[in-house]
């Protein structure tokens, strides 16, 4: 990790970026942030109720706005789903730590996701799942540097093969 201290976990709703980030938080002895809290306490509202009240456009600007003015040193970020659909919010989040891309097969997600439309997520109306999983698919290679599989994998096992890829990467 070299200079940067913090590490950005990016991936579906539902990937385990925040459970996880919290467990690698206290093992690593860093601070842990939710960028959807921040998102939240900036606006003064749950995500969905800003999407219902504009558009999954506006979360992801305001996401951006967020991403991209973050100093977050020496922290475990885990971040919004959508966040990758900022370039200058995850260059700033590449600038402070390594990506970590929690990847998880659509079906993997979809039996772990039961609140798909009241959750707070920014996609398009009417766009299913499957669609939105396609799409992000790329953006969120794009930005990873270190993958893991957490496809059949119990919590303490994605914790520690992301913990062994960490110290290979250090």
């Amino acid at each position: 990790m070299k200079n940067r201290r913090s590490i950005v976990l990016i991936g579906m709703p539902g990937a385990g970026k925040s459970t996880l980030g919290v467990l690698l938080a206290k093992e690593m002895a860093l601070g842990f942030i939710d960028t959807d809290v921040l998102i939240q306490s900036r606006e003064g509202k749950t995500l969905q109720k800003i999407i219902a009240e504009s558009d999954y456009l506006n979360l992801r600007a305001i996401e951006g706005e967020v991403l991209a003015r973050a100093t977050l040193p020496s922290h475990v970020i885990a971040t919004g789903g959508s966040a990758v659909y900022s370039e200058q919010g995850m260059e700033n989040l590449r600038n402070q730590g390594v990506v970590v891309f929690l990847q998880c097969s659509a079906g993997e997600l979809h039996r772990r996701i039961h609140n798909y439309e009241s959750r707070g997520i920014a996609k398009a109306p009417g766009q299913s799942f499957v669609a939105l999983f396609e799409e992000r698919q790329t953006l969120y290679r794009r930005y990873a540097e270190i993958t893991v599989d957490c496809d059949d994998m119990r919590l303490q096992e994605v914790l520690n093969q992301l913990l062994k890829l960490l110290r290979e990467n250090a």
